[in-house]
């Protein structure tokens, strides 16, 4: 193991050695020089970091610079005591400096300055990081909750997905841990008052007792070594406290704090302008200092004129750039340049999918604006081809004046198949059921899912999640609900490119199969069909192996498409009974046996194939009695399951369909034999 590995574990030793051993003063000098610099250097790691979790170790630092600090604080105290006052060069050149040669306003000084660590620094600090482990453990669960969501909706991967609830739990554990450090810091700045009046009093008493000084000399003498001694130690407290309070009031951001600090003041350099007029104006108070007022109102009125002129030059620049643009363009308006009939053509293309935004949402997905809509995207496509098998194809995205400031619409080959509206500064916070307050907002319902939410401002969110709301960030709604949709739509996007796509593919991976089952026992168009019934009810694809090989078994005897389809959903059982179970078990509601006997009676077979002739009656009979079971189910499970025989499978699908989209109907033998089947419903005809 590396030597450096030692390092802490033999510096905290030592520091146990300072309180025993006695120091002599050189030494002593050099460890308040390094108690300071290193003060300094965690101070200024503070201000250099964007999260807090990037100096973790920081409640343990504090530890240690706090038991380091009492140490040096005993071995002074040793040698003010037993060597007439003399500590060290550090303690008396910051006593003589301090004091200033006055012994009393000095010694006012240095109790203002150890009063004001004590009760603004260290008390704000130590209330602020209470209140920043209170707020952060009982947002856990809600944050969780997102990361799960997250998660099923393929916006993130596994390993994203883990790294984030690791972020989570040391988040809760670093400030659970300054919530306990901060009191360090407290008893500090006590133990810093009292031990200085040991060393004034204590100092005193002995050298007037053993030492032929006068009281004038002795009372000098120890008050320069007891207010040297309080300020060494009180200037990296002070550092350190100073450093408490940054990292517990610290956000998360991209950058560090003096650069964020330099940013955004930077960015309003009218407010300068106006705080330099209103300096100047302070001028005419009879009695202020005209000097110095007048050079901070210049510098102030010149900086924000600075400023501004650079933001316009900025401007100029970017509209210069889209003049030269418009300039290198042959045509002199649209009506000139749809003149030409070639260019019209250019319009005709439908893209598979495409989003439309309202200006207002337009930062949230505009990349030049900081966002990262498009890695969303891209993480969403690895997740779907993972876990469907199939490739979505690249989403157009246009801003469209037609539309509401706040809304987007999401369409498939040219049409409209869904919206949404969002509220770019506000927080959505959903309704999982189990709330323990209600929270103030703007109602709504959530776009993908339908759940009932409310748009809450940001001052808000952390209360929401104490309250057990599931609060997403209005890109997250919008990522979800095009992922909700092209799953629900993902039988329409699959093309002939892509299938072709991925039979390629599967011919690169060394598949024999596909040169026997396509053209020779299926033809492409028909396969496709096939596909896209198992996408239609949400069976994954990716096994394309398996579902040539069930076609090379089957299409002998099963010419029909929507039969062969279920041959090949037996085939995939144990996809789909990972898909649908949990904890193998899977919770449904299953068919009475009278139901399935009525549905078979309505099936007719002719020479054009299987019809299935129910009577309307019976059909809202039974459909109405399913909804009330998906009813009473809700609250047990998230999608209802309908399981039935394979020969009623799929015609009683095509009837939920009209009725619930959300219902996902299986038969016996999709299962896997392993999986343990709990029916918590039955759907009965005298229901």
């Amino acid at each position: 193991m590396k030597v450096k590995n030692h390092l802490i574990s033999v510096f905290v030793i030592l520091i146990v050695a300072f309180i025993i051993i006695p120091l002599p003063p050189f030494l002593l000098d050099f460890m308040f020089i390094f108690n300071i610099s290193l003060s300094l250097i965690i101070l200024l790691i503070t201000m250099y970091i964007r999260e807090a979790l990037q100096f973790s170790i920081f409640p343990s630092m504090l530890l240690i610079t706090t038991l380091f600090r009492l140490g040096l604080n005993i071995s002074s105290t040793r040698l003010i005591l037993t060597q007439e006052g003399n500590a060290g060069q550090v303690i008396a050149t910051f006593g003589n400096f301090v004091l200033g040669g006055n012994v009393v306003v000095g010694f006012v000084v240095f109790l203002i300055i150890v009063i004001v660590q004590f009760i603004v620094i260290t008390k704000g600090a130590e209330r602020v990081a209470e209140v920043s482990a209170r707020f952060t453990l009982d947002a856990m669960p809600g944050k969780q909750m997102a990361i799960d969501a997250d998660l099923s909706s393929g916006l993130i991967s596994e390993d994203m997905a883990r790294q984030r609830r690791y972020n989570i739990q040391k988040e809760a554990e670093f400030y659970g841990a300054m919530d306990g450090a901060t009191k360090f810091v407290k008893g500090d700045a006590i133990m810093a008052i009292v031990i200085t009046f040991i060393n004034f009093l204590g100092g005193i008493l002995i050298g007037l007792v053993q030492s032929d000084h006068t009281f004038s000399e002795v009372l000098s003498i120890y008050t320069i070594a007891s207010v040297g001694d309080g300020m060494v130690c009180q200037v990296p407290a002070l550092l350190i406290s100073t450093a408490t309070g940054m990292i517990v009031t610290r956000a998360a951001s991209d950058s560090s704090l003096g650069a964020d600090v330099t940013k955004q003041f930077s960015a309003q350099p009218t407010v300068l302008m106006i705080a330099g007029a209103a300096m100047a104006f302070l001028m005419f108070i009879p009695g202020m200092p005209k000097p110095q007022m007048i050079i901070l109102s210049i510098a102030m009125i010149a900086l924000g004129a600075t400023l501004r002129r650079k933001m316009g030059e900025q401007a100029s620049q970017e509209e210069a750039a889209a003049s030269e643009e418009a300039a290198e363009s042959p045509y002199q308006d649209e009506t000139d340049y749809f003149r030409d009939i070639d260019n019209v053509y250019e319009l005709l293309p439908i893209d598979v999918i495409e989003m439309n935004f309202g200006y207002s949402v337009i930062p949230l997905v505009d990349q030049g604006c900081g966002s990262n809509f498009v890695e969303r995207l891209v993480m969403f496509r690895k997740q779907f081809a993972l876990d469907m098998g199939m490739v979505i194809p690249a989403v157009r995205l246009r801003d469209d004046a037609g539309l509401n400031p706040n809304h987007y619409v999401i369409k498939l080959r040219g049409e409209e198949v869904t919206r949404g509206e969002i509220l770019v500064d506000y927080y959505l916070a959903l309704d999982p059921g189990n709330l323990t307050g209600e929270i103030d907002g703007i109602d709504t319902i959530e776009p993908a899912y339908g759940i009932p939410s409310k748009w809450i401002t940001p001052d808000k969110r952390d209360l929401a999640e104490i309250y057990g709301y599931t609060v997403i960030d209005p890109l997250s709604v919008i990522v979800t609900h095009l992922s909700e949709t092209i799953r629900k739509h993902a039988h329409e996007i699959l093309s002939r490119q892509d299938v072709n796509q991925l039979i390629e593919t599967l011919k690169k991976n060394g598949s024999s199969t596909v040169e026997d089952v396509i053209p020779n026992m299926i033809s492409f168009s028909n396969f496709q069909k096939v596909l896209a019934n198992l996408l239609r009810e949400g069976v994954p694809i990716r096994d394309m192996e398996l579902i040539m090989e069930t076609i090379a078994s089957h299409v002998a005897s099963a010419r029909d498409i929507e039969v062969l389809t279920e041959y090949i959903r037996q085939s995939l059982k144990r996809t789909i009974t990972r898909k649908w179970s949990e904890g193998g078990q899977i919770r449904v509601i299953v068919l009475d046996a009278e139901v399935e006997k009525v549905i078979i009676n309505a099936l007719k077979t002719n020479e054009q194939g299987t019809n299935f002739n129910l009577a309307p009656d019976l059909m809202q009979q039974i459909m109405m009695n399913l909804m009330d079971q998906i009813k009473k189910v809700k609250d047990a499970v998230s999608i209802p399951i309908v399981l039935t025989s394979p020969v009623v499978r799929i015609y009683f699908s095509k009837m939920v369909e009209q009725f619930s989209q959300n219902a996902v109907v299986l038969s016996y033998n999709e299962l896997d034999a392993g999986v343990q089947i709990q029916a918590i419903g039955t759907v009965a005809l005298d229901a």
